[in-house]
């Protein structure tokens, strides 16, 4: 597991940047932590890496939005609204665990649990290459991303 501190938005979105410069197709970011912690503007960084030049911002309402015309099209999901496995299922978000590009999922531990997705989905029998990304508030700026890869 590897952790990375930011001390500003600017860092957090650098960081989400340099990992949209990189990703691949079907690439699933699993993002926890609290409101106000940095999520979305990690998205933002990611988005920007991956070339995507419309504006970014939380789907809290819409549970997804998809950014396209980057590098790879983008999937943006919200799942603060959803509080079961079997919401998310019942609202067919399953098919951006194989994404034709990359999903990052907010709240995702609503839908992989608190503990480390395995390489298979608990919700479907497809293997899922999901990076698990925890943002924890030190102090009013600063936010320590702990990350892992699992799966293909």
């Amino acid at each position: 597991m590897a952790t990375f501190i930011s001390h500003s938005p600017a860092e957090t979105e650098a960081l989400g940047e340099s990992w949209g410069r990189t990703a691949e197709c079907g690439l699933v970011i699993g993002l926890s932590g609290d409101l106000g912690a940095g999520k979305t503007q990690f998205v933002k960084g990611l988005a920007r890496g991956l070339r995507t030049t419309s504006r970014v911002h939380s789907p809290t309402f819409t549970l997804v939005n998809e950014y396209s015309g980057g590098r790879l099209k983008l999937f943006h999901l919200d799942l603060y609204r959803l509080e079961t496995r079997e919401q998310i299922i019942a609202a067919g978000l399953e098919e951006f665990l194989r994404p034709d590009g990359v999903a990052v999922i907010e709240w995702s531990e609503r839908w992989f649990g608190s503990e480390h997705p395995a390489s298979r989905s608990r919700t479907s029998n497809t293997e899922t290459n999901v990076r698990r990304v925890q943002f924890e508030v030190l102090n009013e700026m600063e936010r320590r991303i702990t990350y892992e890869d699992s799966g293909a």
